[in-house]
């Protein structure tokens, strides 16, 4: 079944929208109830072993090995991200462009070198995420706080409210997609030799590094950077920053967040208008490193039909719901009110 148009708390594709600025019909609401939380000790005690294991993995990254295994781990993480931000989340989980079978294949291998789970079941969750931001149903909610978006949401059962909203998220697009049905069939033999087995064996075969090396610099301490990277988005993307576009919820513009992960901490843009492709107004392409991948492969023809939104609506939204920290529009634009202009302070003025 459908949820309700009156239980979302955010907006998804841009069908969600209710005004023309592209937002619900009523205000968002952050909460949180007292579900008394239930430890997958499995999971602590895996995530508290890799965390330990990639501290040693960052001392050997800087001081013992190999220049050409540290610009190999350097690739696996570009690789891997770009599996998660250009893949997963903007392709799988938003929609926001298409993309043919070979970026698509492409897009499934980096994304299961990345392991985050496959990208059927890391888009339902994303989409979930959007949906009912900042409620019991959003898997990572912020209102929990900082560790628990970070981290704690994968060290504890799922919200009883996720399990149930989630029974009527439509994932049709994504069942249909037969390189997802693949990685998926396949994703517990396909995961351990992308994720962890190529990492290792490739500087050993190729360069000859050591095992122990090439294991935790490629394999754990990569892996371990890239998690935290992508929770980062969850958590410190949805704590620090401005609000230009929506004062009314967490996600921030993180300027940190977007540049280690590729684009993805102009985050309070991206929950506002989360269909648009850059996740970024439009022009706006630095720090957004998967924008730039997305439009090269858009040149020979393998993205296509790539989704933005119109200056209009992005003005109409920063002047209705913004926190005044945008700065697109500035002195002298055709529509910078003249009050303004005239009741400015100007320290050594001279007009051309």
């Amino acid at each position: 079944m459908a949820p309700n148009a009156t239980e979302l708390n955010g907006v998804l594709f841009e069908s969600d929208a209710a005004t023309p600025d592209m937002a619900l019909g009523t205000a968002p609401v952050m909460q949180a109830d007292k579900e008394p939380k239930k430890y997958v000790w499995r999971n602590i005690i895996l995530f508290a072993y890799l965390h330990v294991a990639a501290v040693y993995g960052g001392y050997l990254f800087l001081f013992e090995a190999k220049w050409l295994t540290c610009i190999f781990a350097y690739l696996l993480y570009v690789v891997s991200g770009l599996g998660i931000t250009a893949g997963a989340h903007r392709l799988w989980a938003h929609k926001s462009y298409k993309a043919k079978w070979p970026l698509r294949l492409i897009l499934m291998i980096f994304n299961t070198i990345a392991f985050q789970d496959s990208a059927m079941d890391w888009s339902r969750d994303h989409r979930m995420h959007h949906k009912y931001s900042e409620t019991d149903a959003d898997p990572h909610n912020a209102t929990r706080g900082f560790f628990f978006s970070h981290i704690g949401w994968l060290l504890v059962r799922k919200h009883p409210d996720l399990k149930k909203k989630g029974k009527g998220l439509d994932l049709s697009d994504l069942y249909e997609d037969q390189i997802l049905q693949f990685q998926k069939k396949y994703y517990l033999i396909l995961m351990p030799l992308g994720c962890f087995i190529m990492p290792t064996l490739v500087p050993i075969y190729f360069w000859g590094e050591s095992l122990l090396n090439a294991f935790f610099v490629c394999a754990l301490f990569r892996y371990a950077f890239i998690l935290n990277v992508t929770w980062l988005v969850n958590s410190a993307a949805h704590k620090w920053g401005d609000k230009p576009y929506d004062k009314n919820i967490k996600p921030s513009e993180n300027m940190s967040v977007a540049l280690f992960a590729f684009g993805e901490g102009f985050h309070n843009y991206h929950h506002t208008f989360p269909w648009d492709y850059k996740t970024a107004e439009l022009g706006n392409n630095r720090l957004n490193f998967t924008t730039t991948f997305i439009n090269f492969f858009a040149k020979i023809g393998w993205a296509y039909d790539l989704k933005t939104v119109s200056e209009d609506i992005v003005r109409s939204r920063v002047k209705r719901t913004g926190d005044g920290s945008h700065n697109l529009w500035g002195w002298g634009d055709k529509d910078h009110d003249k009050e303004e202009i005239n009741a400015a302070i100007r320290i050594n003025p001279k007009d051309e």
